[in-house]
C-alpha cells in the first residue's frame, strides 16, 4: 500500500466531540480533508451548526448531534441518533472535556466530580458504546483519545492549579493503555495525543498570565497552533498508524522533554 492510500480516510465515518471549535474543530478538519464523513459533538447547537457550515466550506460532508457528555443518559441517546446518521464509526475522537481551575486544598467537590463525570466517565461510556455496537462488530476501529500534558505531570510551580483536569487527563491517558491492551484483538488501535498549550477558549486567561514562562520552558519557542494536531491525528486514524496503539504523544514543542 502507498503512503498516500494508507493516509487516505475516504469511506471512513468520524465522531469527534467537543468538535464545534478548538482543538476538536482542527481534527475535524485534518479528518475531512482526507476524504472522512465527520459527525461534530457537544453542547450549544449554534456552534455546532457554524462549525459544519466551515468544514462544508472546504468540501467535507459533516454532519452534528447535540449531547452533554457528562450525562450517561444523553450520550446513549447520541450514540443513536449519530450511528442513524453514519450507519457505523470508523473513527472516534474523544476530545470533549473541561478544566477548573482552583488550589487542591479548596477544590469544590462539586467541580471535581464535574470533570470526573465529563472527561473521565463520559469518554468511558461513549467508547464503549461505540466499540461493542460498530467497532467490534465490524473488527475495525481507531481510538483517539485528546489527553493533555497536564495527564503526564504536575504543573510548573506558580502556573495552574488543576488537580482535578490533571487526575482525569492522567486516567485518559491509562484509559488509551489498558483499552489498547483489550480490543486489540478486535482490529481496533486506541491511541491519545497530549497537547501543550493551545489557544483556546480554556487556556485563554492561562496563557495571558504565564505565556512567556511557557515560551522560556519550550524548546521550539511556541505554543501550538491552528494546524499542530492535524497530521498526528491523522497518522492515528488511518492505516498508515495500523501498528500503532496504545501510545500517548505529547505535542508540545518539546516541554515535556526537558
Amino acid at each position: 500500500m502507498s503512503l498516500k492510500k494508507a493516509l487516505d480516510l475516504s469511506g471512513r465515518k468520524a465522531i469527534v466531540t467537543g468538535g464545534s471549535r478548538g482543538l476538536g474543530l482542527q481534527i475535524a478538519e485534518a479528518l475531512g480533508e482526507m476524504g472522512a464523513e465527520v459527525l461534530l459533538a457537544a453542547r450549544k447547537e449554534d456552534e455546532l451548526r457554524q462549525a459544519v457550515d466551515r468544514l462544508a466550506a472546504q468540501g467535507v460532508t459533516a454532519h452534528y448531534g447535540c449531547a452533554d457528555f457528562g450525562r450517561p443518559e444523553s450520550i446513549m441517546e447520541f450514540v443513536d441518533a449519530a450511528l442513524g446518521k453514519l450507519g457505523h464509526c470508523d473513527i472516534l475522537v474523544n476530545n470533549a472535556g473541561s478544566s477548573w481551575g482552583a488550589p487542591a486544598e479548596d477544590h469544590p467537590l462539586e467541580a471535581w466530580q464535574k470533570l470526573l463525570n465529563l472527561n473521565l466517565t463520559g469518554t468511558f461510556v461513549l467508547t464503549q458504546a461505540i466499540g461493542k455496537r460498530s467497532m467490534i462488530p465490524r473488527r475495525y476501529g481507531r481510538v483517539l483519545n485528546v489527553a493533555s500534558v497536564a495527564g503526564l505531570r504536575g504543573n510548573p510551580i506558580s502556573a495552574m492549579q488543576t488537580i482535578a483536569y490533571n487526575t482525569t487527563k492522567g486516567g485518559v491517558v491509562n484509559f488509551t493503555r489498558a483499552l489498547a491492551a483489550e480490543w486489540g484483538r478486535h482490529g481496533i488501535t486506541v491511541n491519545a495525543l497530549a497537547p501543550g498549550y493551545f489557544p483556546s477558549k480554556m487556556t485563554r486567561a492561562t496563557l495571558e498570565k504565564i505565556e512567556g514562562r511557557l515560551l522560556e520552558m519550550t524548546p521550539l519557542r511556541r505554543i501550538g497552533d491552528d494546524e499542530d494536531l492535524k497530521g498526528a491525528a491523522v497518522l492515528f486514524c488511518s492505516d498508515a498508524g495500523k501498528h500503532i496503539s496504545g501510545q500517548i504523544l505529547a505535542v508540545d514543542g518539546g516541554a515535556s522533554a526537558v
